[in-house]
């Protein structure tokens, strides 16, 4: 660590003296590395994100977790309102006044069916079954408001003019939270945002990534009977639900090979001598934002077509949330890549070299360890690329955006997946959220303190706007869909808080 921040010092000098830049925003990001590379303050955000590891609660029902981060946000003196946008767990922490307005943006939520124990290179549930953080939202959280605070306490020191905010967002993992988060007006004013996200690599990117997106559940009604008795009497729900499933994937030849789509059977009956008079199924639905609306309604069709063909009916088209595809701003990218040079890596012992080892092995995967260089900016691959989707998406199309990726997880671990779970915790983890959070405040104090910068990214993105407006896929009559992991947190929630830290 000492060596890390005798380079990063190192670092500062060189740039400042090769690049005519101005002094002061040098001291003010000075000042959030010194901050940030302070074993105190690695120890305590390490300890929060780890803590939020062990709560591991799925999306809207991550009570503890944000609550936990508004605290620690709170206590550092910013204004935390709670309970925004219809969601319980959503919260906005501000600190300062006036232009300019720099958002952060943080996420919490945890993935079903991955609990696993930290730092184990082999598959070991904590608890079989229960929910795990498969994709590092414990350390992003914690990373957004470890950058935020530290740039709050440049401010104070240095007389920094402006506003810094942390969108505390949950429900990532199913897209929920931006869409209603901008619907109710809390990105209003923002004139940048800067996004995180846990990685095996430190870099961002620029451009138009990731798939759009619609979350829906369809219900269909039928009639019960007898299943042996006198099923002519009864209309299967079921059915209906089954039929639509084949429908779709027969749809999926005349799909553009961009798009993705998946679903689950959330109810379909309970007894199988009763015919079910109610079922539903939930599927995701991703493909461009040029692609997805068009696809959405054949996917309806399918369902329509479903409950005519079994005498059911349709009752309810249950739209979640819907999502863009991500717009990446390049000038903010461009900064933020900077930014991820003068940080740099961290230096990871053997021993953390040794476990990532173990865990490639186990995967099957090049047994590298971890990473030891940054990556470089890279032009985008083209205007789709399909795969996974976020709802940061939405958010590049109302404020200049980008992503910064911070190292921390182990070279070919997967996403979603026992492996993710076993790296996002413990002394990689918080050398990776460290190295994200240096990034983003040193971003962000650039954006705060050199109006130039700003202004590279305000010009793309009025220009991109142009050709590129804001529309929201999320229907108007759209709510939050708060019941939908309440069940599957109480089931496991007692269980899982005999593991919970002292915090």
């Amino acid at each position: 660590m000492k060596k890390q921040i005798l380079n990063t010092t190192i670092l500062l000098i060189i740039w400042t003296l090769a690049i005519p830049c101005d002094l002061f925003s040098q001291s003010s990001k000075k000042a959030v590395l010194d901050y940030l590379s302070e074993p105190q303050t690695v120890e305590k955000f390490g300890k929060i994100a780890d803590a939020i590891w062990s709560y591991a609660e799925l999306g809207l029902q991550e009570y503890k977790s944000a609550g936990l981060l508004a605290k620690t946000l709170e206590e550092e003196g910013f204004t935390v309102e709670m309970g925004l946008a219809d969601m319980p767990t959503c919260f906005v922490a501000s600190y300062g006044s006036g232009k300019p307005v720099i958002g952060i943006l943080g996420e919490f939520d945890a993935l079903p069916m991955l609990s696993q124990k930290g730092r184990v290179p082999e598959q070991d549930p904590l608890i079989a079954g229960a929910p795990g953080h498969g994709c590092g939202h414990n350390t992003m959280g914690t990373a957004a408001s470890a950058a935020a605070i530290a740039v709050k306490r440049a401010m104070e020191k240095q007389n920094i003019k402006g506003t810094i905010k942390m969108f505390g967002s949950p429900a990532e993992e199913t897209l929920i939270s931006r869409p209603y988060m901008i619907r109710a007006g809390l990105f209003e004013g923002v004139d940048a945002v800067i996004d995180n996200h846990s990685s095996s690599s430190f870099a961002t990117r620029y451009g138009v990534n990731g798939s759009a997106m619609f979350s829906t559940i369809f219900t269909f009604k039928g009639k019960t009977a007898h299943s042996a008795g006198s099923p002519w009497s009864g209309r299967s729900a079921l059915d209906a639900v089954e039929l639509m499933n084949v429908a779709t994937n027969y749809l999926r030849e005349h799909l553009h090979f961009g798009y993705r789509m998946h679903y689950v059977i959330v109810d379909g009956g309970e007894a199988p001598n009763v015919v079910p008079d109610k079922a539903s199924v939930w599927y995701f639905i991703r493909n461009s934002d040029e692609k997805v609306e068009e696809m959405y309604e054949q996917v309806i069709n399918c369902a329509k077509a479903a409950a005519l063909a079994t005498g059911t009916e349709l009752t309810e088209i249950r739209c979640l949330t819907a999502a863009h595809q991500r717009h990446s701003n390049k000038a903010a990218a461009e900064l933020f890549q900077k930014n991820i040079d003068l940080v740099g890596m961290p230096e990871w012992t053997e021993e953390e070299h040794e476990f990532a080892k173990q865990l490639q092995k186990n995967l099957g995967a090049k047994e590298k360890g971890m990473p030891v260089e940054v990556d470089s900016l890279k032009a985008p691959s083209g205007p789709f690329t399909g795969g996974g989707s976020s709802d940061v998406g939405d958010v590049t199309l109302i404020a200049p955006t980008a992503t910064i990726n911070f190292p921390g997880g182990v070279p070919g671990s997967i996403g979603h997946h026992w492996s993710a779970v076993a790296g996002n915790y413990g002394s990689t983890a918080w050398k990776g959220l460290n190295a994200g959070a240096k990034a983003m405040a040193a971003s962000a104090i650039d954006l705060m303190t050199q109006p130039d910068e700003l202004k590279k990214l305000r010009d793309e993105f009025e220009e991109y706007s142009k050709e590129h407006p804001y529309k929201p896929f999320l229907p108007d009559d759209a709510m939050p869909p708060l019941d939908l992991n309440k069940a599957l947190m109480d089931k496991w929630r007692g269980l899982m808080e005999e593991h919970y830290p002292d915090y």
